[in-house]
């Protein structure tokens, strides 16, 4: 007994052992019972395992019964930043595609970290979800990439599926949209439309999606005779966008007709500086962005962009997280969408 003022020691949770022993069989009958393994299990046996559970108190280890049954209801899905404004419709649109054949959905964030991500796929791991989406950027030279591959290689050897969306850098299963040649249709329609002298908001951080919009849109405009392109690899953000823009000289300004940034959050930053500069969009510069995210319905003007289809993108990823066939990489088109942003400049 407990003196006065002590208190009672906590109580040892109740282990899948102690429930074997009370009902008089083996540890791994008492799993396949449990955790509702597909294997099957004598009804008098069951029905004392069940009985031995509830007299004890016994919660289920949900790992576990993932394990035993081979599968899990969940779906993990590993983005960048649920701030950005692409990656929370990416989010959705998995979640909705999920939610149709009654799955659910994980979200763990990188903050564009790869030590982070590599963390997070070891820590999912031990959950054994049904699948993990990676659906962050991925990196130009990834300094954790065999470790990285060495994780998801071993979860995939424990019968989870690995799915890679719009990144080329991992040997697994992958949803792309073509970035290059998405930015490239881009540039050759606005060189059609008069633009020659263009700024291209670019990426500090070496992302691997970014870099192909860059060269995609150097590489259109080239083909349609324009070679003075100006590249600016700053920080990757609405801010960062801003406030290069705001730092550029008036003499930096007067020359451009376009600014394009790799993503149309991006765009919207620049679209901000350059009206905090007493510029006019579309009169005085021309801006176009990448993605066509959902919000861009409430700018004005209306943006000019490169339209991604999530929702084919997300309804493919989780085909894939859910199926047991070996599909090859499926790309879905990227294409140009010209809007009030960028009108025909007057010859």
């Amino acid at each position: 007994m407990n003196g006065p003022g002590e208190s009672a020691a906590p109580r040892r949770p109740v282990t899948l052992d102690d429930v074997a022993r009370a009902a008089g069989v083996s540890q791994p009958t008492a799993s396949r019972v449990l955790n509702g393994s597909a294997r099957r299990v004598a009804p008098s046996y069951r029905e004392r395992v069940l009985s031995a559970a509830q007299e004890l108190g016994y919660t289920p280890n949900l790992p576990a019964q993932a394990m035993a049954r081979g599968t899990s209801r969940t779906i993990a899905l590993v983005i960048s930043l649920i701030s950005d404004p692409y990656f929370s419709a990416m989010a959705a649109e998995i979640m909705k595609q999920a939610e149709a054949i009654g799955l659910h959905v994980s979200i763990a964030v990188t903050e564009r970290q790869p030590e982070r991500e590599l963390d997070l796929v070891r820590e999912l791991r031990g959950q054994q979800p049904r699948a993990i989406i990676l659906a962050g950027t991925g990196y130009v030279a990834p300094p954790s990439e065999h470790a990285l591959i060495d994780e998801l290689q071993r979860y995939e050897e424990t019968g989870g599926r690995v799915v890679l969306i719009s990144r080329s850098d991992l040997p697994f299963e992958t949803v792309d949209f073509d970035n290059h040649e998405g930015a490239r249709q881009l540039a050759r329609e606005l060189a059609g439309l008069g633009y020659r002298n263009c700024l291209a908001l670019g990426s500090d951080i070496a992302l691997l999606s970014m870099r192909q919009r860059v060269e995609g849109f150097v590489a259109g405009m080239t083909e349609s005779g324009v070679t003075t392109t100006r590249i600016h690899e700053g920080e990757f953000s609405w801010v960062g966008a801003r406030e290069y823009i705001l730092g550029l000289s008036d003499a930096e300004v007067r020359k451009l007709d376009l600014v394009f940034a790799v993503t149309d959050d991006m765009a919207l930053g620049a679209l901000a500086g350059l009206r905090e500069r007493g510029l006019r969009v579309p009169e005085d510069v021309g801006v176009a962005g990448f993605d066509d995210i959902s919000t861009l319905r409430d700018v004005v003007p209306k943006l000019t962009t490169v339209h991604v289809a999530l929702n084919a993108v997300a309804q493919e990823a989780v085909y894939r997280a859910t199926t047991t066939e070996q599909l090859t990489r499926r790309t879905v088109p990227a294409y140009p969408v010209i809007r009030a942003s960028t009108p025909p400049l007057l010859s």
